[in-house]
């Protein structure tokens, strides 16, 4: 198959031009010029949404976290099969209780300036995400950290928190249990290391522009600890939300790799780009959550099981997606630890579903008389247009339900979302920043910054805080029937597990499939 070739997306004066109509910063200019002079070694990538911040603390979508994780590094990194590596730190010991991890910094770690980073960068960096001031929505991470769960809700000081300087290349981390997953948590941005501002960067490299809606521009950060490692000279990664547009730009020789793959379209995909098309497994899941705060879904089970039952998931999969998704019956993908290889689904017919579905509506107090009026509310996205508007359709065709489907941008979405004033249904979904069925649970707990069910429920935070202190299969078992709690009380509506989706162009090396979809743009490099 012929491959397109890769063109510069500006003109190294465009370049100019847009640093001085932003800042006029004189570093800027610089830093930019030379990466349009190297963009014969710059790897486009497409990125999705807007990222909603570059902050370490602030940012939790995932354009941003793929962002982040080029543009700082924490204790501990991925390889290229995102298996953990050592990261900041050479290495770790453990307590033989297991609560007392101490880490011993690299040497040779710096920030872009050329600086040291020494262990209390990392104590301000979770002091800063633990601060309430700072209203990180990822900072809950952090709670099987001694004092963490206490300061982040104003009850502890900062002093509390079980994280010191031992020594200027020693730093100590003190559990509240043993937690056999902390160094995959600690791959996480919200536990990075912090140097006061944004303007310094850990990683292998550093932000030389942002113009929002276009593009975040990086060079190779030179005081990187394995600089001579990189065999990019920059990288730029498109803010593109539609998918479609997306492909055009890949065609059309402007992105070395797309962030997704158009719904509806996999065979054609899989014929025209043959080996290019990566469709991978990928512990993530996708579903719509109900406002357990507002009226009808508040103290309407049969209601919301009456919505959950209408939706045929292999026909949204396989005929409105048609991606490669999995239909989905639980929160917890498949594949992960302790849970099984694959979803044993509801047993009945789709018909046997749609006429439980018609009988527990009419239970709920909806009829054709008396239609239920809801809405549906999801960021811009090809994907999930498609899917509101089915899901609106079988929701019609099934129970007379008349829905409004809004669309918003990312960042007004999440803000709506959080918030949770005026939302009803919308859709969630979450991607596993550790291999642990915990990190999709602890979403619905009741004190979770994440938690934008506004479902609180004394049964599942006791199942989830037994878990916290159990082990081994016990802790399993608690984490199973917490799901299994949620799950039959209809919190959210799971509608399938995502798979990894990319084209990526046959003069990129180094990128390798992996269930957490983490590609590193330090492993990478062009033919």
């Amino acid at each position: 198959m012929q491959t397109a070739t890769i063109r510069p997306v500006q003109l190294p004066f465009d370049c100019i031009r847009s640093n001085l109509a932003r800042a006029g910063l004189l570093l800027v200019l610089l830093l930019w010029s030379l990466a349009c002079q190297a963009d014969d070694n710059t790897l486009h990538r497409g990125l999705g949404p807007e990222p909603d911040a570059l902050d370490i603390h602030l940012a939790q979508s995932l354009s941003a976290l793929n962002v982040l994780r080029d543009l700082h590094e924490g204790l501990v990194s991925f390889n290229a099969r995102a298996e953990l590596i050592p990261g900041a730190a050479r290495g770790w010991t453990i307590s033989d209780d297991g609560r007392t991890w101490t880490f011993e910094l690299d040497d040779s770690a710096r920030w872009s300036d050329g600086e040291p980073i020494l262990a209390e960068h990392f104590v301000a960096g979770w002091r800063r995400a633990l601060d309430p001031a700072t209203g990180s929505p990822t900072v809950g991470l952090l709670d099987v950290v001694v004092g963490a769960r206490a300061r982040r809700m104003g009850q502890a000081s900062a002093d509390a928190v079980g994280i010191r300087a031992v020594a200027p290349d020693r730093l100590e981390i003190e559990l509240v249990r043993p937690v056999p997953w902390l160094a995959e948590l600690l791959t996480h941005p919200v536990t990075y290391p912090w140097a006061g501002d944004a303007s310094r960067f850990s990683g292998p490299f550093m932000l030389a522009q942002r113009i929002p809606g276009s593009h975040i521009a990086l060079l190779a950060n030179p005081y990187w600890r394995e600089a001579e490692q990189i065999s990019l000279d920059a990288v730029r990664w498109h803010v593109i939300e539609e998918p479609n547009v997306e492909l055009s730009r890949y065609r059309a020789g402007q992105l070395h790799i797309t962030e997704t793959i158009p719904p509806g379209r996999l065979a054609w995909l899989r014929e025209l780009f043959g080996d290019e098309l990566r469709i991978a497994p990928y512990l993530g899941s996708f579903f719509l959550v109900f406002n357990h705060q507002r009226e009808p879904f508040a103290d309407n089970l049969a209601l919301r099981q009456a919505l959950s039952l209408a939706i045929d998931r292999e026909l949204l999969t396989e005929r409105v997606l048609g991606a490669g998704e999995v239909p989905a019956w639980q929160l917890v993908p498949p594949g992960m630890p302790g849970w099984p290889k694959t979803d044993p689904g509801d047993p009945r017919s789709q018909a046997e579903r749609i006429a439980e579905a018609q009988r527990l509506y009419r239970q709920a107090g909806y009829s054709e008389r008396r239609p239920l009026r809801v809405e549906l509310r999801f960021n811009t996205s090809l994907a999930h247009r498609r899917m509101a508007a089915a899901v609106a359709a079988m929701w019609r065709e099934h129970l007379g339900v008349q829905t409004r489907q809004v669309n918003e941008e990312w960042k007004v979405f999440v803000a709506n979302r959080r918030q949770g004033r005026i939302t009803e249904i919308v859709r969630g979904g979450w991607i596993a920043d550790w291999r642990d069925a915990a990190n999709f649970l602890q979403l619905f707990e009741s004190d979770s910054p994440l938690n934008y069910s506004f479902w609180h429920d004394a049964e599942f935070d006791r199942l989830m805080t037994q878990a916290g202190s159990a082990s081994g299969e016990q802790r399993l078992e608690l984490l199973r029937q917490a799901e299994q709690r949620m799950l039959e009380q209809q919190v959210i509506i799971p509608l399938y597990y995502y798979v990894s989706r990319h084209l990526v162009h046959a003069d990129v090396e180094g990128f390798e499939d992996n269930l957490m979809d983490i590609h590193l743009s330090r492993w990478l490099s062009l033919r």
